[in-house]
């Protein structure tokens, strides 16, 4: 294999040390390969960025093992020309594997330029990365919270979430805490409704009629503490991000993205964390939707294709997407709406979520490649446009499978 690179190193990273070997190249064409381990501690890194510095590495290359590269990679960079590699490309020879042959290994697909980096996107993009990570897993915890004081309220034979439908709205938090300091009578309880739900207040009185105990008081007031810790760090995680995001997306570009049916601030601000706002690094709309694996893998052999699962992307992305469909797919009028009514009796309604988050992902990358770009809906009667004789005939089908005789008169004024 022809030698791309000259002078390059190959690391093997675990937790406690990191094996290098450097590959280079002399000027009669012969190559010399030089391995040493170093532990992680920062002194240490510096100490293996100084030695592959001095023996005029430029390139460096090591694999993607959970969070343990990222120490390394926050010395290395700057220093040299670095690559993560996603680890299925980096297959070593069945039985003959160790940390001082990987390594090598790496040094030498890296220097005939057989390595491709994974996206690592800038220091301040992977800040905005944590702080909304974050905020998704505690967002977790919150619901996790809210069933268990579903199942607690069952226990106590409160049957508050068959006649309310937020139990932790308004009106379910001011009868929770009323059962907490004691109040036990049912009319009193069902008269903290407020707005519709008053409507609903005989109702409220039968569902709010049960056994609560003196346990079931406990488990209510140490859940409801949790839950409204939670929703202070969400709160301040919020303000935190809305600061981070400032310099990835202007407050114009948020405008035209919320114009999008399906997605709103937060779910903007989660795709921005993990995409960036500059979409130079993904060539086209196809790269992008295979890097965060929403579109149809392609394995085919001899002429037949084998399947076409998604393949495996962010599932931070992936979840942010997801949700954002499931909202698009409600909103009347919507070109997404039709796309889910299509897609979901065929191919079933997960299937349609993610071909919906395939499209919301195309139209997010144009509206942030070009600044001048507005987004416009098709509308919810674009694939019927599309083909209307086909349409005709189906409608046509339905009614006769009904029962009725059909006869289509065009009316003139008809498009």
């Amino acid at each position: 294999m022809e030698t791309i690179y000259r002078c390059v190193a190959g690391l093997d990273v675990h937790k406690e040390f990191v094996t290098v070997a450097v590959r280079s190249l002399d000027e009669q064409g012969k190559v010399a390969t030089e391995v040493e381990t170093f532990g992680t501690m920062t002194s240490d890194l510096l100490a293996l960025s100084d030695w592959m510095a001095q023996r005029g590495v430029t390139h460096v290359a090591m694999e993607s093992t959970g969070v343990l590269w990222k120490p390394v990679w926050n010395i290395l960079e700057g220093r040299f020309e670095c690559l993560l590699v996603n680890a299925r490309e980096l297959k070593q020879v069945p039985g003959r594997k160790s940390d001082i042959r990987d390594c090598q290994w790496i040094a030498q697909l890296l220097a005939c330029g057989l390595l491709r980096s994974s996206f690592v996107p800038e220091a301040g993009q992977r800040a905005l990365r944590d702080l909304t990570r974050l905020r998704a897993a505690l967002s977790e915890e919150q619901g996790r919270v809210a069933n268990r004081i579903h199942k607690v309220l069952q226990d106590a034979n409160i049957k508050l979430s068959s006649v309310a439908t937020d139990i932790l709205g308004k009106s379910g938090r001011r009868m929770l805490a009323a059962i907490i300091a004691g109040e036990r009578n049912p009319e009193r309880l069902a008269e903290l409704a407020l707005g519709r739900l008053r409507k609903k207040e005989e109702r409220l009185r039968l569902a709010l009629q049960g056994h609560v105990s003196d346990h079931h008081v406990f488990l209510l007031r140490e859940l409801l503490d949790h839950l409204d810790y939670l929703d202070g760090k969400v709160a301040r995680l919020d303000e935190q991000i809305e600061q981070a995001v400032c310099p990835f997306v202007s407050e114009a570009t948020m405008q035209r993205l919320t114009a999008v049916p399906g997605l709103q601030r937060r779910t903007i601000e989660n795709v921005v964390a993990e995409i960036g706002s500059d979409m130079k690094q993904f060539p086209t709309s196809a790269h992008l939707s295979s890097w965060a694996g929403v579109c149809p893998g392609n394995e085919e052999s001899a002429g037949k294709r084998k399947r076409s699962k998604t393949t495996k992307g962010s599932r931070w992305l992936r979840r942010a997407l997801a949700e954002a469909a499931w909202g698009a797919s409600r909103t009347k009028g919507s070109y997404f709406k039709a796309q889910y009514h299509r897609l979901a009796p065929r191919r079933g309604r997960k299937r349609a979520i993610v071909a919906i988050s395939h499209s919301l992902l195309e139209v997010i990358y144009y509206l942030l490649r070009s600044p001048d770009t507005e987004y416009h809906d098709l509308g919810e009667d674009h694939f019927a446009k599309q083909q209307p004789e086909r349409l005709r005939r189906y409608l046509v089908k339905r009614l006769q499978s009904l029962g009725y005789d059909v006869t289509l008169t065009e009316r003139p004024d008809a498009a």
